[in-house]
Formats: structure tokens, C-alpha cells, sequence
């Protein structure tokens, strides 16, 4: 498999993860909600960013009327997912510039920096061996909240 492959399939897996472990949100919603899971599916449908979702859990945990062992797990999971989604995004919204050789060198952020008086846009950065490395870290680390959080739906009995 050429380096290319092997970046593609790295950043598949990275999306796969990601998806897959926003999804759990849906469990955490119903649980702290106190609803079915298909309302909870509905609420988390209707919110149309991943931004939106988070909040939406992050609230419902900091609820007076959420015990506080919930705060406990489920906040720290959050905030280690929010962390990761600054390298999900990064690779959602990108554009990539290649070698001679045909591999993937750097990546183009999509992103306006507005400053005082000019802006910015389309940072790059290499893509070598220690990005690829943070990649792999990021997938390992999203899939460690992912069986957090099917740990705290299985412990507190929240709908599956």
C-alpha cells in the first residue's frame, strides 16, 4: 500500500471512529433526558452539528436535577471528544497538495483568520510522519470515550 492509501485509509478510520462514537450521543440523551431512544434520535437528528450535540449533553449533565455522579463520567468523556474534534475537523474541511511522487505533503485549512487589519487563510502544514502519528493517537483516543460512554449507558441502565 502506498503512503497515499495508507493516509486515506487513516483518515477513513478517523471519520469511521468519530462517527460512530457521535452517535453514543444518542444514548446519553435519552439517559439524561429521560426518554426513549427514538426521541432521543429525533432531538439528536434535529441538531444538525456535532457542536450542537455535545452541547446538548454537556447541558443536560450540568442539569441541578442530574445526579452528580453522571457530571462525574460523562463531562470528562465530552471534554476529550470536543479536544479531538479539532483534528476531525481539520481533516473534514481541508484540501491537500501533493508531492511528485503522488503523495499527500501538506494539508490546506479551509478556514478564514480574520486579524486587526487583514486575513489569513488556507494554513498549511506538513503532512509526515509525526501528523500521521497524531492521527492514529486522535482514532485511539475517540475510541477509548467511545467505550466510556457505552460503559456509562450500560452502568446507569440509560436506553440502547
Amino acid at each position: 500500500m502506498d503512503d497515499f492509501q495508507r493516509i486515506l485509509l487513516l483518515i477513513g478510520r478517523l471519520n469511521y471512529t468519530w462517527t460512530n462514537t457521535e452517535s453514543l450521543l444518542i444514548h446519553l440523551i435519552a439517559g439524561l433526558a429521560k426518554v426513549d431512544k427514538e426521541t432521543a434520535i429525533v432531538i439528536f437528528l434535529t441538531l444538525n452539528t456535532t457542536r450542537a450535540r455535545i452541547d446538548l449533553v454537556e447541558r443536560l449533565a450540568k442539569m441541578a436535577k442530574t445526579p452528580r455522579k453522571y457530571r462525574g463520567e460523562i463531562l470528562p468523556l465530552l471534554q476529550r471528544l470536543n479536544e479531538q474534534s479539532k483534528l476531525r475537523n481539520k481533516y473534514n474541511h481541508c484540501i491537500y497538495s501533493f508531492d511528485s511522487k503522488g503523495d499527500i505533503s501538506h494539508t490546506h485549512l479551509m478556514r478564514i483568520f480574520d486579524g486587526k487589519d487583514s486575513i489569513k487563510y488556507g494554513k498549511v502544514e506538513a503532512m509526515d510522519d509525526a501528523e500521521i502519528a497524531r492521527i492514529s493517537d486522535c482514532i485511539g483516543d475517540i475510541t477509548e470515550v467511545n467505550k466510556g460512554i457505552w460503559n456509562v449507558v450500560r452502568t446507569n441502565g440509560f436506553p440502547q
